[in-house]
């Protein structure tokens, strides 16, 4: 019994010590910022931006054709408003509506790279009209913010950036580089016509980037539990998307001689079958970047955690979401409350982690559910992106110029759980990254997509001069 004791002390001390010692050698991975020079920015700004939210370019769906007289009053508002961009960039137009410009370089031994953004917006849901601070397409200017739909998600990327080029211009700088600003005309409902036409374009062409960078990336303030400091999270893919359709058939019947298997029932536990057997959560690449990252920085506790995930890696992987999630999001079956339908129908979305694909995912639902049930892919869909570099040269003038910019943030590479129109561009780009400085903190996450979207002026001109100082930066 004494050996047996001595023996769990030693294998106890043995275990404290690899805790301390992983602890111990997980060390900042931030770099020194450095000083930048100060930009004046225009005094039209927050009017520019305002004025761009009020062409209401909405994507309804991805078979909706887009709303033209929305979509080109926006395009010659943009030629009106940045004249220098459109006298010295050149501008096509890719399926009508999506827009490509090309800011030659003087120096074509160097790689490019494309910025991105998008033009269009998710519709606002009408019964919320009165729930708003201010109109939605408004582009309200308060005392404190610009307020309408698309100031955060993505028209105040997008007018930032051409803020940030026509101001350089109005300086006389030529980048050595080739620039690209790429706006896709319909994100939100995947992008095929858009963002994916352009890359398919590009490619065409030859192009090949040093990087795209897009949205998907922000500045998350008292969002981490434990670090105080914003945190810069340079998302470097996504989840793939992918939804099912759950179809239950049957003879149906009279619901006062209902059968053992009732065809909603069916579905409903096909349902419960696939919440319950989940796929794992698993530390996969760029997850492991985020621990790193991340861990340095938390208090000792925490950075034991994270330094140690052979242990302690099931609390964080289910806090940072790390795993194909399953979601249920549409149902629909029966005419009549004494009839039991022939056929009932769910539809699952599925956020597929990296590592993992679309037919896995399928083969899991086949694995989780009744064999009576079939199951389609439905919609859009596609496989998590791949990820990008940490150790490229692209990767650190952007680390560089976020810390520059934000001496106080912690830089954080991660990925993202939803879908931007980066992911059509790994094919023509050494990198491919998502961040804008957006600031994200406890009260503005639901904005996205949501009631009161709006952006501070202060947030705004953060904006425009992190583009200001990454194009120079690149140059």
């Amino acid at each position: 019994m004494k050996k047996a004791l001595k023996l769990l002390g030693i294998l106890i001390l043995i275990v404290l010590a690899v805790l301390i010692f992983n602890t111990l050698r997980l060390s900042s991975k931030q770099v020194a910022p450095q000083a930048l020079e100060s930009v004046n920015l225009p005094s039209d700004a927050f009017h520019n931006l305002s004025k761009a939210i009020q062409f209401p370019t909405v994507s309804f769906s991805e078979d909706a054709i887009p709303d033209s007289t929305a979509f080109f009053g926006f395009h010659r508002f943009l030629e009106e408003t940045f004249p220098l961009t459109h006298t010295n960039l050149s501008l096509e137009k890719i399926n009508d509506y999506s827009l490509l410009y090309k800011w030659e370089g003087s120096d074509a031994s160097k790689k490019p790279i494309i910025l991105m953004s998008h033009q269009d917006v998710v519709p606002v849901d009408e019964p919320t009209l009165n729930d708003w601070e201010a109109e939605p397409f408004s582009g309200k200017i308060t005392d404190t913010h610009i307020i309408g739909r698309g100031t955060m998600d993505d028209k105040g990327t997008l007018i930032g950036l051409l803020e940030a080029v026509e101001k350089l211009l109005e300086e006389g700088f030529v980048p050595t580089r080739t620039i690209y600003l790429a706006s896709g005309h319909d994100e939100e409902v995947g992008g095929s016509n858009g963002a994916a036409a352009i890359a398919a374009h590009l490619k065409a062409k030859g192009i090949h980037a040093a990087m795209t960078l897009d949205e998907g990336g922000f500045i998350a303030e008292d969002l981490v539990p434990g670090v105080n400091n914003p945190v810069a999270m340079i998302n470097l893919s996504e989840k793939g998307f992918a939804s099912f359709r759950l179809i239950v058939e049957t003879t149906g019947g009279h619901s006062s001689q209902p059968p053992r298997e009732n065809t909603i029932g069916m579905l409903a536990q096909a349902i419960v079958d696939l919440e319950n057997n989940q796929l794992p959560y698993k530390l996969v690449n760029p997850v492991d970047y985020q621990l790193e990252y991340m861990g340095a920085e938390l208090p000792f506790f925490q950075k034991m955690a994270f330094a140690n995930p052979w242990l302690f890696k099931k609390p964080i992987l289910e806090a940072l979401n790390a795993h194909t999630t399953t979601a249920p999001t549409i149902i629909d079956g029966g005419v009549k409350n004494n009839v039991i339908p022939t056929v009932a129908e769910a539809t699952i979305n599925f956020r597929i982690l990296p590592g993992e694909t679309i037919e896995s995912t399928q083969q899991h639902i086949e694995a989780a559910i009744s064999d009576k049930i079939r199951v389609e892919p439905v919609g859009f869909l596609t496989n998590p992106s791949p990820v990008s570099s940490i150790d490229s040269e692209a990767f650190k003038i952007l680390e560089q110029t976020i810390r520059d910019m934000f001496p106080t943030s912690i830089v954080v590479p991660g990925l993202v759980g939803g879908g931007t129109d980066a992911r059509y561009f790994y094919d023509i780009s050494d990198d491919v990254y998502r961040f804008y400085p957006i600031r994200i903190g406890p009260d503005s996450m639901t904005r996205f997509h949501g009631i009161d979207e709006k952006i501070s002026k202060d947030n705004y001109k953060e904006i425009i001069e992190f583009a200001y100082h990454l194009i120079k930066k690149f140059n």
